[in-house]
């Protein structure tokens, strides 16, 4: 969940295109072994068809040329270039946006309470049911890919809120924020994958970055220093993380570059709706 050129080469064949010639000729003393003289044949070439044909050349080398930042790693590193683009200059190095929400600044600031914690976890276990309920259905073959990755998180929250109410206190129901990420999640399913792809990766590397730094922040606050299923995994992280790099790019592969762009123009989206669900903390 989100937590807050053109190479032109120069083409020499195209260099004169009016060059172009055919020579021959014979000359007659001795016909047994006549050497041939040359001859300059120069055949026509419209002037401006001869332009245009290098600048549709010019142009197909520069499309094909093109690189994204971090294309030349796999898609997930264009996707992370554009999800860390996003963060503040607090959050992250590589961080473009100025800091306007409670939730965007640094996590040592927060005044977190328990019953705005509980309202967090309750949403963000509607949206990984969403989720996980989509991939396990797999209407479509790409979605199948990422079945039982080892970074599902719907049964952990699951056992941390039920150890919530063993404390006494009451489980609220989902809010606004869970409920309309969770439709739209529904809706970008059925009728956009790249898109859906995009808050799937969004959604899970936050939470297994700034999500973690998050919850160990808030649990020494307000939870006794309580570390939550929530930010636990079952096996080694950096390895479960890493097979899905590699789902991730596959799938990617079978896309075309305009499928790919309008996967990462959906991140924005993606860190939208997982702030509005972040800042029930601070409720």
């Amino acid at each position: 969940m989100a937590y807050l050129a053109p190479i032109s080469p120069s083409l020499s064949i195209f260099k004169n295109p009016l060059l172009t010639r055919i020579q021959f000729a014979f000359s007659p003393p001795n016909p047994l072994f006549s050497r041939p003289r040359i001859q300059n044949l120069r055949m026509p070439m419209n002037k401006r068809s001869s332009s245009s044909v290098v600048v549709a050349a010019t142009t197909a080398a520069e499309k094909q040329k093109k690189r994204y930042p971090g294309e030349s790693k796999g898609f997930v590193e264009e996707m992370r270039f554009v999800a860390m683009r996003l963060h503040t200059k607090e959050q992250a190095k590589e961080g473009e946006k100025e800091t306007k929400s409670p939730e965007e600044r640094p996590v040592a600031k927060w005044e977190p309470t328990v019953e705005g914690y509980l309202r967090f976890l309750v949403d963000s276990k509607l949206v990984y049911d969403t989720l996980e309920g989509i991939l396990n259905e797999a209407t479509l073959p790409s979605y199948a890919e990422f079945k039982n990755t080892g970074l599902e998180r719907a049964e952990k929250l699951a056992i941390d809120l039920e150890w919530f109410k063993e404390q006494g206190y009451e489980i609220p129901e989902p809010t606004a924020p869970g409920k309309t990420y969770s439709q739209y999640l529904k809706d970008l399913a059925e009728k956009d994958p790249q898109a859906f792809i995009c808050h799937f990766y969004n959604i899970y590397f936050a939470h297994s970055a700034g999500g973690r730094m998050i919850g160990r922040k808030v649990a020494e606050r307000i939870l006794d220093n309580k570390e939550l299923e929530f930010y636990k995994w079952d096996g080694e992280l950096s390895q479960l993380l890493q097979n899905v790099r590699e789902k991730l790019n596959k799938v990617a592969e079978e896309w075309t570059r305009e499928e790919k762009n309008h996967c990462l123009e959906e991140t924005e989206k993606s860190f939208k709706y997982s702030g509005e669900i972040l800042r029930l903390i601070l409720s």
